[in-house]
Formats: C-alpha cells, sequence, structure tokens
C-alpha cells in the first residue's frame, strides 16, 4: 500500500511539474498562479498547496527536474570523451549550452529576467541549490574517477568554474554555444594542468 501511495505521489508532482513547465514556457514565471497550474493539472488548488505548499517550492522542482535532465545528458557527453578533459569539458558544456538555447522553459526564464521578472532565473544564478551544488556534487565525482592524475585543490577549482562559466554564458550568452564551449573548456583545463599536461 505504501509503494501504491507513493507511485501516486510521484505521478502527481510529474503531472503538475508537466502543467507548471508548459504555463511557464508560454506565459512566463511572473504570471503564473498556482490556480492556473491545478486547473492545467486537472487537480484542486488545496491538493496542488498539500503536494507543493508554495509557487517557489514548485519553481524549485521544476528547475531541479530540468537539471536531472541536462545532468543525464551532460553525463552522456562526458563519457564520450573519457580521458580527454579538454574534449570532454567541451562536449558536455556544448551540450548544456545547445541544450539552453533549445529548452523552451530556459528560453521563457531568461526573457523574462530581461524584461525584469527574475524570480525564476534566482534558481540558476543566486541560490546555491540546486543548480551548483548538485552540477559541482556531479562532475567532481565524474573528475574525481575520470582525471586521476589532477590533484585535488586544481580539480575543484575546475569544476567550480566550469559550472560557474557555463551558467554564466547560460544567462547571457556571448558567442555562439560551439566556441563558448571550446573556450570554458580550453580554461578548464588550463585550471587543471596549470603546467601544462606532462
Amino acid at each position: 500500500m505504501t509503494r501504491f501511495r507513493e507511485s501516486v505521489r510521484s505521478l502527481l508532482r510529474e503531472q503538475v511539474l508537466d502543467a507548471a513547465y508548459r504555463l511557464v514556457a508560454d506565459d512566463g514565471w511572473g504570471g503564473l498562479r498556482m490556480a492556473a497550474i491545478a486547473r492545467a493539472a486537472g487537480i484542486s488548488r488545496q491538493t496542488l498547496y498539500n503536494e507543493f505548499g508554495s509557487k517557489e517550492a514548485v519553481g524549485n522542482a521544476l528547475v531541479q527536474r530540468e537539471l536531472e535532465g541536462f545532468l543525464v545528458g551532460i553525463q552522456r557527453e562526458l563519457d564520450a570523451h573519457r580521458g580527454e578533459l579538454e574534449a570532454a569539458a567541451a562536449a558536455g558544456v556544448g551540450y548544456t549550452l545547445q541544450q539552453a538555447v533549445d529548452n523552451p522553459l530556459i528560453k521563457s526564464v531568461l526573457l523574462a529576467a530581461r524584461g525584469g521578472e527574475d524570480d525564476l532565473l534566482a534558481y540558476l544564478t543566486t541560490r546555491p541549490e540546486p543548480v551548483f551544488g548538485t552540477a559541482m556534487a556531479m562532475l567532481d565525482a565524474y573528475a574525481t574517477e575520470a582525471w586521476p592524475d589532477v590533484d585535488e585543490e586544481s580539480r575543484g577549482l575546475a569544476v567550480e568554474a566550469i559550472v560557474r562559466l557555463t551558467v554564466s554564458h547560460i544567462v547571457q550568452p556571448v558567442a555562439p554555444p560551439e566556441e563558448s564551449a571550446r573556450r570554458i573548456a580550453r580554461i578548464t583545463a588550463r585550471i587543471a594542468y596549470p603546467g601544462g599536461r606532462a
């Protein structure tokens, strides 16, 4: 019975997040109301509040779900270039930047921020969780295994640099994704191997 309840709750959460995703992608985050999410998800407002508690909690869960999808894709790109730090970094960053360009939710968040609405953007930039913490933990675990010849301090600095620079380029792109990815990868490699690779 407990497993059934957990399954129903998981389906409910996905239903709510799917509805919120569509609404934010279409109309932006600023005008989003819990009543609209409940209507779009086909549930009562009370059920929505019981599950999430607030619009901010919905936003946090929405960003976390998108991040998890990004991380799966990033892991795939990194694994395809295991042992080649700069190539792996370029592939992972390139994938992330291109997904950010193509993702309707992220496009909506960035357009809203440029118009002065930045509530949801804060999840990507000023709040340390979920984006920075989750991404850095995943990349640090990968880097520890894939780049064993990089010392711990350099590895930590390289991981932080790649995450922060990638988020910065998502929020304020200055070049096409491929070019930005190459530059970020080069910076990462120089941090990891300050004297050049032996």
